[in-house]
């Protein structure tokens, strides 16, 4: 099942790594904060943006995955 449902409010998140984007996806703004706050927790020190996707999406990103691709734990 895919976290893009039609009609909701899209956010964009990219992880940047200086000026480059190493990860881009969009979800709902619900999900979207949750994956800002695992990639915080992941990749300390990298800039994260969480910015609304306009109607239309002019360069339309991956959606969230599905299946959970690693392990957070509390340090």
């Amino acid at each position: 099942m895919s976290a893009v449902q039609p009609g909701s409010q899209q956010r964009r998140v990219r992880l940047w790594f200086g000026d480059h984007v190493i990860a881009d996806y969009r979800a709902t703004a619900d999900l979207a904060e949750r994956y800002v706050a695992a990639m915080a927790h992941r990749f300390t020190g990298l800039r994260i943006t969480n910015d609304p996707v306009p109607d239309p999406d002019p360069a339309p990103a991956r959606a969230l995955p599905g299946e959970r691709l690693w392990e957070l734990t509390p340090r």
